[in-house]
Parts: structure tokens; C-alpha cells; sequence
């Protein structure tokens, strides 16, 4: 097996930091939608993204084989899997054509039968953009932190033009979202040219079909724990999935520190070791417990961001701020798991050995959650049918707490096949600047009672720049980490990837 020179840190901050910065071109592309459509075309869109889901599916079954293949450095792994993967976006894009006027028909949206055809395209680019990812992910996970700032780039530009200017409304939706991933396509394809000349292995497609059972069990599982959203829709009504939904947006940025780790799993399939998982942990860590901390310093404030009405609905916001620590640590774990998982090292996937494998046990998490979640929250539901609020808290406590098990079980598994020794020393470190920069909030709160966006914004990246400072003085790891991007910086200025 090829070493591979993976940096990790270097990739984890800058998909990181993409992540971060997609977090405002996104705001930025949904405000030019939500006031470039009405308020009938606004819930289209959001139903034609509905419908084209179930034609995306499966883009990511074959990429989490080609993955590992790739990072193996099995020859011709990555040109084998981009070119089947796009023979399933072309089988699934003649599907989507077919049944796309009898789909338009039932929902009643037949004056939009042309625009459910525009965005058929994008099925056959999710396909390439996923299994692209996996292929890079493989060998520059950094590269994907580039193309998701040029994809945003594109999108925010294209949308001004085509939303704001030209007022096309949803075909301007569409079209910047279709030349956008088109853009970040393009600039992957390139990134993998070497690959692309090397030989097809169609003998690779047979072991990837083979093992992808298990993948399309686990999105199975994925489905049915889902449906605690449609028992809370159901159940607590608009409002109470409202609630949730609100706060889950502002939560769901915590896991945004797992992208830090991003590089580890390829970096442990291609020959990385224990001082890999350490540096990991920690790096996560130091950016995921002063996330989760400022969330629960400020949960009502961050929750008005996106709508006042919900400002109730903080106590949803702590709830799964915690949620969202437990899911980016189970995220870290699971990669250490699947790195360090060796069955398919010879470019052979033994089906019965997958069966019994730690990767099929972790495929079947979501069904142990679903075990636990959905009779508890049915449960509780039919007492708070009319409380909203209530209704939404109770179902973040139920998922936390599915959440809580399924993790604990993750976590003796990885440990059974690697011991990891928890830095306690740093995460000491860690919680106690957050604490402080706790106080700093809760005092500039105090004092100037921040209710616009940017005000609370602000707010909030001065108490991260507070954080590093302060960690900086008290961490010499801290100092060194700074150092040594500093230097990756100036040595990486020309974007060289």
C-alpha cells in the first residue's frame, strides 16, 4: 500500500473554513430566493428538491467504496468509479425524464413540468460531484474545500444576475445552481486528469455492487429514523417542527468542527497510525466544545436569527446544541472505525465478512436509534399535541438521548480495534477558555443587548477571537498549531492544491 502525504490539519481548517464561509453565501443565495420568488413558486422549489432526492439517493453507495479503493492506490480505481457511477446518474436521469410529467401531474404542478426538466440535470451532476469528492478525498481532501468556495462563488454571482437583476426567478434559481456545481465539477475533473488515463478495471464494479448492499441498508436506516420528523409534523404541528427545525440550523454549525478531521479516515486506509487520531481528536475538540459552549450561552439570541417568532424555542437550541457535540464526535469515531477497518485491503470486498464486520455494525446504528426514538417519541407526543413548543423540546431530548446510546456503542468499538487515550489534559484546557469566553458574551450581551444579525455576528466571532487568544497564552500546542499554518499558508500562497 502507497503512503499517502495527506496533511491533515492543513486540509481539516481549510475545508473548515470553507464551511464557515458557505454558511454565508448560503444565507446570502436563500435571501436572493426567498425575495426573487413568490411565496407559491418558493414552496415549488423546495418541492422539486424534494422530488429530485429521491433520484440522488444512491449517488453516495458507490463513492464510499471507490474511496477506499483509491486511497489504497488500487490502479484505476478512481477513472473505474467515476465512469460507473455516471452510467447510474444516466440510468437515473431517463427515469427522472420519464416519470417527471406523471410526477408534475399528481402534485398538480403541471405549469412547472419545463423547470422539473431544467433541473434534471443536476441529477446527473450530483452523481459526478460525489463520486469527484471521494476521489480527492482519497488523495487532496484540501481540493474540496476550494471547489465548495468556487461552487459558492459562482452561485451567489450567477443568483444576483439571473434573481435580483434579470428577475428570472426560479429558472434563475436552477440555472445558478446547475453552472455552479457545473463549475465545481470542472474543476475536480481537472485535479483528477492522471487519474482518468489510467486503465479501466470493471472487476472493481463487481466487489463495489456487491458490498453496496450494506450501503443502501444503511440509507434505509437513515430513512426510517427520520421519519421522527414526519411523527413530529404530524403530531405537534407546523409550529413545533418549526421550532425544531430552527434550532437544528443553528446547531448543525457545531458539526462543522468534524470537517477538521476530514482527511483522517483516507489518511488511516492509506497507512496513517495512532498519533493521526490523537492530533484529530484534539484539533476537533478545539474548535467543537467553544462552539457548542457559545450556543448555550446565547441559544436565544442565535435562534432569532432566522426568525424572531422562535426566540421561545431556545431551550430546543440547547437541547441539540449538545446533540450536535455527541453527533461530531460520533462523526470522528466512525472515521477512525472505517480507516482502520481492513477488509477490503486486496481489493476484494468478502460479502460474509461484511456481514459480521464493524462496518455493517455501524450501518446498523440508525436502526438501534429508530429502536429507541420512534416508540418513545409516539409516546410522548400524543400527551403534547397541543403544545408546540413542548412537543419539539421532547423530541430533541429523545433524539439526544438515542443519540447518547448509539455513540457509547461507537465508541467501544473503535476502542476494541485501537486504544485511544483521551487528551483530558487538553480538554481541560479547552472548557475552561470556553467558560471564560462564556462570561465575555454573557457580559457584552449584558451591556449592549444585540438584536440585529450583524450585531449578534459580531458578537460572536469577537468571543471566538477571544477563545484562540486566550488559548494561545495558556496551550504551547496552540502556539505551534498557529505557527505551523502560518507557515503552510505562505508556502501554499499560489493555491497549489
Amino acid at each position: 500500500m502507497a503512503r499517502n502525504g495527506i496533511r491533515l490539519r492543513y486540509s481539516g481548517f481549510i475545508i473548515f473554513i470553507a464551511r464557515l464561509l458557505s454558511l454565508a453565501t448560503g444565507l446570502i443565495f436563500q435571501y436572493m430566493v426567498a425575495r426573487g420568488t413568490t411565496s407559491h413558486d418558493y414552496g415549488v422549489w423546495f418541492n422539486m428538491n424534494d422530488v429530485l432526492a429521491y433520484f440522488t439517493m444512491f449517488a453516495g453507495v458507490l463513492p464510499f467504496w471507490i474511496m477506499r479503493f483509491t486511497a489504497r492506490a488500487e490502479r484505476g480505481a478512481g477513472k473505474t468509479g467515476i465512469l460507473a457511477n455516471l452510467l447510474i446518474s444516466i440510468v437515473a436521469f431517463i427515469i427522472y425524464i420519464v416519470s417527471t410529467p406523471f410526477i408534475t401531474l399528481r402534485l398538480g404542478v403541471s405549469e412547472y413540468i419545463h423547470l422539473y426538466m431544467l433541473i434534471s440535470i443536476q441529477i446527473v451532476e450530483f452523481h459526478l460531484l460525489n463520486v469527484f469528492e471521494a476521489c480527492l478525498r482519497a488523495k487532496k481532501p484540501q481540493a474540496l474545500g476550494y471547489g465548495l468556495l468556487i461552487g459558492e462563488i459562482f452561485k451567489v454571482v450567477l443568483g444576483f444576475i439571473l434573481i435580483v437583476i434579470l428577475q428570472k426567478s426560479l429558472e434563475g434559481v436552477i440555472v445558478s445552481l446547475t453552472i455552479a456545481i457545473a463549475a465545481q465539477c470542472i474543476y475536480y475533473f481537472k485535479l483528477l486528469i492522471d487519474d482518468l488515463r489510467q486503465e479501466l478495471n470493471w472487476i472493481y464494479v463487481r466487489e463495489w455492487m456487491k458490498a453496496s448492499i450494506v450501503n443502501i441498508y444503511s440509507i434505509i436506516g437513515n430513512q426510517v429514523a427520520s421519519y421522527i420528523f414526519i411523527m413530529l409534523f404530524t403530531y405537534g404541528g407546523e409550529v413545533a417542527r418549526g421550532y425544531y427545525g430552527a434550532a437544528a440550523q443553528i446547531a448543525n454549525i457545531i458539526t462543522y468542527s468534524s470537517f477538521l478531521a476530514f482527511a483522517l479516515y483516507p489518511k488511516l486506509i492509506s497507512g496513517g497510525g495512532y498519533e493521526d487520531i490523537v492530533v484529530s481528536l484534539k484539533t476537533v475538540l478545539m474548535f467543537a466544545i467553544p462552539m457548542t459552549v457559545g450556543a448555550l450561552t446565547l441559544p436565544d439570541l442565535y435562534i432569532t436569527i432566522l426568525k424572531p417568532e422562535y426566540r421561545d424555542g431556545f431551550i430546543v437550541l440547547i437541547v441539540l446544541a449538545i446533540d450536535a457535540l455527541i453527533a461530531t464526535l460520533s462523526t470522528l469515531f466512525t472515521s477512525i472505525l472505517y480507516g482502520l477497518e481492513k477488509l477490503d485491503e486486496k481489493a476484494k470486498i468478502p460479502f460474509k465478512e461484511l456481514i459480521r464486520s464493524r462496518v455493517f455494525t455501524v450501518f446498523s446504528l440508525p436502526y438501534i436509534h429508530s429502536a429507541i426514538a420512534l416508540p418513545v417519541a409516539f409516546y410522548l407526543l400524543t400527551y403534547t399535541r397541543n403544545n408546540p413548543l413542548q412537543s419539539a423540546l421532547y423530541i430533541s431530548m429523545v433524539n439526544l438521548a438515542a443519540r447518547i446510546v448509539t455513540f457509547l456503542i461507537l465508541y467501544v468499538l473503535t476502542c476494541k480495534m485501537i486504544r485511544i487515550v483521551t487528551p483530558w489534559k487538553n480538554i481541560v484546557k479547552y472548557v475552561f477558555t470556553s467558560i471564560t469566553m462564556a462570561f465575555l458574551l454573557h457580559l457584552i450581551r449584558e451591556i449592549l443587548n444585540p438584536s440585529r444579525v450583524y450585531a449578534i455576528i459580531s458578537i460572536s466571532i469577537l468571543g471566538g477571537v477571544f477563545y484562540l487568544i486566550m488559548l494561545a497564552v495558556i496551550d504551547i500546542e496552540v502556539r505551534e498549531l498557529a505557527e505551523s499554518a502560518w507557515r503552510i499558508i505562505k508556502s501554499n500562497f499560489k493555491f497549489e492544491v
